[in-house]
């Protein structure tokens, strides 16, 4: 069965002096204020595209990283990722960096690290995105 996952995004005036908010439609879990400034120059209590591309990033790539370490018969207790996405005005998205941590009794850190690759290569967020992706995996 496919899911289909929404968000709504209202802005009002230009790019550079307008702003607007973001709903997470689906979960109905909240709703961010966003703007150019807290996309281009960072904003305290604004959020923007790339912070919510982290997140999506984050999220994935623990379920996929917790999959394929169930998979090869060492669960994790637990795991711990922050994608750090970065963006410059006039580029655009430059690349998104994950940075894990992970608590797995079992396996040694070459094993963890070849299986942190290989989930951020298959991560659906991962291959959805055209940006270099990389990595720093570590056991905890």
């Amino acid at each position: 069965m496919a899911v289909t996952s929404e968000a709504t995004t209202v802005w009002t005036g230009t790019l550079f002096e307008g702003g607007g908010n973001v709903a997470l439609d689906s979960s109905g879990l909240a709703t961010f204020d966003v703007n150019w400034k807290a996309r281009a120059e960072g904003q305290a209590n604004t959020t923007n595209p790339e912070e919510l591309l982290a997140a999506a990033h984050s999220s994935c790539f623990s379920m996929a990283l917790s999959l394929a370490l169930a998979q090869a018969g060492t669960p994790p207790e637990s795991i711990q990722t922050t994608a750090a996405v970065t963006f410059e005005a006039g580029k655009g998205v430059l690349g998104s960096h994950l940075l894990v941590s992970a608590r797995v009794p079992g396996i040694t850190e070459e094993q963890f690290e070849a299986i942190a690759e290989d989930a951020k290569q298959n991560c659906p967020i991962s291959q959805a995105l055209k940006i270099p992706i990389t990595i720093e995996a570590e056991l905890a």
